[in-house]
């Protein structure tokens, strides 16, 4: 737990880390726990969400926060894709009690540098517009994008980790453009909440680990994650759609 706070700041903390996974104390910084407590006051007070693109070295940091909804992600990695930029890494972490909120950190870049001033600002307000209904995101992809053509040589496997104690869905694929995307896509059309993620580029494959919640922000059972599995897998090679 973070030092030097006031005994008041510190109980608010530990009252709001009770609504994320029992690893989250352990795993997370208390610098970043404090931070996702400023945000959660944030959104509090303003009834909105948080996106912010930070620069971060060569390249841009954008931070999110808001309630977590099964489409946040397929709306935020739909701008992206829109605006053609690269993934490098996704930090996530969500609450699986009221009020349910996620904290996002997504490190890009465009053309192998960190965004302009106005690119971070027209990207910063389409995620807001996406979130609004008001930015149709299919429409603006299918024009870059074959939404309908499958991911290449795609693997998925569903298992309750032992460590995080929640339901887990493994996805692998070669990597290609509309990849995180379409995988956020799937998980909206399957209504699944994505509450912890892991990402992992390397030679040429996308490995991504989704904890998760079921529909109605209900644990997953064995059976049922083993069919939504085969379905993500299904539905990313387009079989599905």
């Amino acid at each position: 737990m973070a030092l030097g706070l006031k005994s008041s700041t510190l109980e608010l903390l530990k009252r709001f880390n009770r609504a994320f996974p029992q690893f989250y104390e352990q795993f997370v910084s208390s610098e970043i726990q404090l931070q996702n407590l400023k945000l959660a006051y944030q959104i509090y007070k303003t009834r909105q969400a948080v996106i912010e693109i930070k620069p971060e070295g060569s390249r841009s940091a954008l931070h999110f926060a808001y309630r977590n909804q099964s489409f946040l992600l397929s709306d935020i990695f739909g701008v992206l894709a829109a605006y053609g930029l690269t993934i490098h890494n996704l930090s996530l972490y969500g609450q699986i009690y009221p009020p349910m909120l996620v904290f996002i950190k997504l490190v890009v870049s465009r053309g192998g540098k960190a965004l302009t001033e106005k690119t971070a600002d027209n990207v910063c307000r389409a995620v807001q517009e996406a979130l609004a209904g008001h930015f149709e995101v299919e429409e603006m992809l299918a024009v870059e994008f074959n939404l309908d053509a499958g991911l290449e040589d795609v693997a998925t496997e569903f298992y309750v980790d032992p460590v995080f104690h929640l339901p887990a869905l493994l996805i692998e694929a070669d990597n290609q453009p509309g990849l995180f995307y379409k995988v956020m896509y799937a998980i909206w059309q399957e209504d699944l909440l994505v509450v912890n993620a892991n990402l992992l580029v390397w030679r040429g494959r996308t490995r991504l680990i989704l904890y998760l919640l079921g529909p109605n922000e209900s644990l997953i059972p064995d059976y049922l994650g083993q069919k939504i599995a085969e379905g993500m897998r299904q539905r990313l090679m387009g079989e599905r759609f």
